[in-house]
């Protein structure tokens, strides 16, 4: 097996493992508070990630701690949007929504940074939103305050990727993104003692199980193996993999929770995997180099 394949496999291993945080997520919202679990969730990862690391992250330097603390905060506001957003909606409709982000980076791109949207991108992003709006409002065409969270999730992870984009160019990406972590963090440890939330541990198995999974597995080991990964394979097959998050996280929550989609909610998640797919890759290309192979 060479190793694309295997970098394929391994991000196909983590976007699963991203589709179950929204199911954890709401897990562990049942035993404490929604800035308790982001504090928990990337303390557990900070630690994780440090200690594999420890060898590496003695380099660190002070520019890397400042671009850590900014990458870590706008990292805190996607997160805490998301588990607020999770906490009066449903996992299946989060997953879909902050898969937004992909159609959000275009148009800030467009808006701060002077770039052009394409005509496919464009196709994508009217397809995502009208996708959303099948999946979010009602009858009285008003939305959820869980899906306007996410949203407002989505546009802020939007946000982290382009400001990453620009801020490792010069540093340690590794060193960076277990800095950011452990920002995450002590924001979510902040604002739990300014809402005057207790500052509990989870007091059931259940929330144990979503907290450590949270933390191990979506964050710690997550963020790490993409890391590596995109080093060895190409940014197509990457942006067709990380498209199938929401379909996942759909799975499974029908599968852990139970939530099942109405059929136009079926039409919506279908327009917005639609768009999302073709905002991030030329499909003609694809087909193209598969025609030239063969």
């Amino acid at each position: 097996m060479n190793m694309q394949r295997r970098a394929d496999i391994m991000m196909i291993l983590v976007t699963v493992s991203w589709g179950t945080s929204y199911v954890f997520m709401k897990m562990g919202l049942g035993s404490i508070e929604a800035f308790n679990l982001v504090a928990l969730r990337f303390g557990i990862a900070f630690l994780l990630a440090g200690l594999l690391f420890y060898k590496r992250l003695r380099k660190v330097d002070f520019k890397t701690v400042k671009y850590g603390m900014i990458l870590g905060f706008i990292l805190y506001l996607v997160f805490t949007f998301i588990t607020f957003g999770v906490n009066t909606t449903s996992a299946s409709n989060a997953g879909f929504i902050v898969s937004l982000a992909v159609i959000f980076v275009p148009v800030l791109s467009a808006l701060f940074l002077k770039q052009k949207i394409g005509p496919r991108v464009f196709t994508g992003i009217f397809l995502a939103l009208l996708g959303i709006g099948f999946l979010t409002l009602n009858s009285q065409l008003q939305i959820n305050q869980g899906d306007a969270l996410c949203m407002l999730g989505a546009l802020s992870y939007a946000t982290y990727i382009i400001v990453t984009g620009s801020l490792t160019k010069n540093v340690d990406s590794l060193n960076l993104g277990i800095i950011q972590l452990g920002f995450v963090s002590l924001f979510g440890l902040i604002s739990s003692f300014i809402a005057a939330e207790p500052t509990v541990l989870p007091t059931s198995t259940a929330s144990w199980i979503a907290i450590l999974s949270l933390g191990i597995f979506c964050s710690a080991i997550g963020f790490t193996i993409q890391t590596i990964s995109q080093k060895y394979t190409t940014p197509t097959n990457t942006g067709l993999i990380f498209s199938l998050e929401p379909v996942f996280a759909a799975v499974f929550a029908f599968l852990m929770l139970g939530e099942e989609f109405t059929t136009k909610a079926y039409i919506g998640a279908a327009l917005v995997l639609a768009g999302v797919l073709l905002s991030r890759i030329d499909m003609k290309k694809v087909f193209f180099k598969r025609g030239q192979s063969v």
